[in-house]
C-alpha cells in the first residue's frame, strides 16, 4: 500500500461527503477500503453514516488508535473546552449521590487522557487504566494517578484477563465506539467481585433512527444505542436494574449530543 496513494483517495472521498454526492463518496471510500483492509481512516464508519454501508459491530480498532493518537495533545480542550464534555464530573457525582465513594480496585476503560482518572482519584485504593491509544496513555501516564495503565483493546484485555477482580469498571466515551456491546458488558461481569458496579456514558438517537440491532452509526461517525437495547445486555449479563440519567454527552457543531449516564451493580 502506498501511503501517498492512501492520503490521496481518503481525502477525495472526504471531499465528497463533505459536498453532500454521497453516491459518489462511497464509491471513493469502498476503494479506500480496498487500499486499506484494517481501516485506518474509518471508511467503514463513515459509509455507515450516510447510509450507504451496513453498519460494522465496532469501529476498527486501527481507525480508534490513529484517531486518538493523532488528538492526544489537543484532547482535552478540544473535549472539555469546546466540546462541553463533563461526563467524568456527571460519574462522579452519580457514584456520590449513590454513597459509591470508595473501591479497592477501579478499572477506566478507554481511560483516554485520564480524565475519569482525575474525577475518581480519590475513590479507589488501585486504579487502573486502559486505551487503545498509545499516545493517549503517554499524557495519562504523566498525571501520576494510576497504577498502571496499559495499551489494549479492552474487549481482549476483559477476555484474557486473570487477575484479581474489580469492584468498578468505568467506561467514560467508549461505548460510542463499540456498536455490539454484548462481549463488552459480558467481559465487565466477568471481571467484576459480586456485588461490583459498572458505570458508563452512552449515545443516543430518536427511535426512528435505529434499525432491530439497537445501535447505529450516527451522522458523527460514533455508534448510538437505545437504552433498551443496553439494558437488554446489562439484564443478559447478570446486572441488576440500572441506575441511568439522561445526559447531554457533549456538543457537536453547537448542537447537543444526547446520551446516558448509566450505574449497574452485578448480581451477588
Amino acid at each position: 500500500m502506498e501511503e501517498e496513494q492512501l492520503v490521496d483517495a481518503y481525502n477525495k472521498a472526504l471531499d465528497l461527503e463533505k459536498s453532500g454526492d454521497f453516491d459518489a463518496a462511497a464509491k471513493a471510500y469502498k476503494l479506500v477500503l480496498e487500499l486499506d483492509p484494517d481501516d485506518h481512516g474509518g471508511a467503514s464508519v463513515r459509509l455507515a453514516s450516510m447510509g450507504k454501508g451496513k453498519s460494522p459491530t465496532r469501529a476498527p480498532l486501527a481507525y480508534v488508535a490513529t484517531l486518538f493518537d493523532q488528538h492526544a495533545e489537543v484532547f482535552d480542550k478540544v473535549l472539555v473546552q469546546d466540546l462541553g464534555y463533563d461526563v467524568p464530573k456527571m460519574t462522579f457525582d452519580m457514584l456520590t449521590k449513590q454513597s459509591l465513594t470508595h473501591f479497592d480496585r477501579l478499572l477506566d476503560l478507554g481511560c483516554g487522557t485520564g480524565l475519569m482518572g482525575v474525577a475518581l482519584a480519590d475513590f479507589a485504593d488501585q486504579m487502573i487504566g486502559l486505551d487503545l491509544s498509545e499516545n493517549m496513555v503517554e499524557i495519562a501516564y504523566d498525571r501520576d494517578i494510576y497504577e498502571a495503565l496499559y495499551v489494549a483493546d479492552v474487549e481482549d484485555y476483559l477476555d484474557d484477563n486473570d487477575e484479581d477482580k474489580w469492584d468498578l469498571i468505568t467506561a467514560g466515551d467508549m461505548f460510542p465506539y463499540i456498536g455490539d456491546v454484548d462481549n463488552l458488558i459480558k467481559g465487565m461481569t466477568d471481571n467484576l467481585t459480586a456485588g461490583g458496579h459498572v458505570i458508563f456514558s452512552t449515545e443516543t438517537l430518536p427511535d426512528e433512527a435505529f434499525s432491530e440491532e439497537g445501535f447505529v452509526v450516527g451522522q458523527h461517525q460514533r455508534f448510538a444505542h437505545t437504552f433498551d437495547y443496553i439494558n437488554l445486555m446489562l439484564t443478559k449479563h447478570d446486572f441488576k436494574p440500572c441506575t441511568s440519567k439522561d445526559i447531554t454527552v457533549r456538543f457537536e457543531q453547537g448542537k447537543p449530543i444526547l446520551g446516558h449516564l448509566i450505574l449497574a451493580q452485578k448480581q451477588t
